[in-house]
């Protein structure tokens, strides 16, 4: 589903960038921290943690070598990337202050181990977060995507993000923090303006391939496709100048290692 950079950085990758400021404000931490960037895909997050959290170090790990590979050409040597599993991190234990992950856990098979693990390399007292989008309420570039899909073929409606992923809400969260075993369990709703050009600004990611919603979009027979793209088009609002103005919701989650 996901493995090529470019495709990712123009369909969600781009607005990732500008969530992952904002967590990290809301995690409030120290400087001169030891960061674990799980599932690092292109670097969005890492690129964050590097320009304003004055780290001692970041480690980025993701099991795709083609987001790797982009990582380390956008970033260099500023950051460690490695290739590796959610579950299975190639990090020694408490050898980080703080584990954390952008739109990652929803595509985890086991995400309560993917939450133990990060607590494993966390050292005790150690901050473990993560953000997901908040797929069936305010990530408007794909609930309009699939509601409109969903009209033209209800077949649609079993690959939609919001009913596969139920993880990506809060009380949800907050839930699997607690029973992966961290202490201090917060949520909170971090929320974005993301603002097209016009309407092929919004939909060429679309012809991407890459994430369940590209996926479906180049799976439809030409003629499919194309009654897609007509059906947004009439829908999606637009501003005076063409644009199209929506808003995407990322839900956070913070937990502590108990013992500090």
């Amino acid at each position: 589903m996901w493995g090529r950079g470019d495709p990712y950085e123009q369909y969600v990758g781009r607005w990732s960038r500008r969530v992952a400021p904002l967590f990290l404000d809301w995690l409030s931490a120290a400087e001169r921290l030891g960061w674990v960037d799980v599932g690092c895909g292109t670097g969005a997050l890492t690129a964050a943690i590097l320009d304003g959290c004055a780290p001692a170090s970041v480690v980025g790990v993701d099991p795709a070598e083609g987001f790797v590979a982009a990582a380390r050409e956008r970033l260099g040597d500023r950051a460690t990337f490695l290739l590796g599993d959610a579950a299975g991190l190639p990090l020694r234990d408490a050898s980080a202050d703080a584990v954390v992950s952008a739109l990652v856990l929803n595509f985890v098979p086991a995400p309560r181990a993917a939450v133990q693990e990060a607590l494993r390399v966390a050292r005790p007292g150690g901050t473990v977060a993560a953000y997901v989008w908040d797929y069936a309420g305010r990530m408007d570039l794909m609930r309009r995507f699939w509601d409109a899909a969903a009209a033209l073929d209800p077949a649609a409606s079993r690959l939609d993000e919001g009913p596969r992923f139920p993880l990506a809400r809060p009380d949800a969260l907050a839930a699997l923090f607690g029973l992966a075993g961290c202490a201090e369990v917060a949520t909170t709703a971090i929320d974005i303006p993301t603002v097209f050009a016009d309407f092929e600004d919004y939909w060429t990611p679309f012809l991407g391939g890459q994430g369940p919603a590209p996926a479906y979009a180049m799976s439809l027979e030409a003629s499919a496709r194309e009654a897609l793209r007509a059906r947004l088009e009439k829908t999606l609002p637009r501003e005076a100048d063409g644009s199209i103005a929506l808003m995407a919701r990322a839900w956070a989650v913070r937990g502590v290692r108990p013992g500090g």
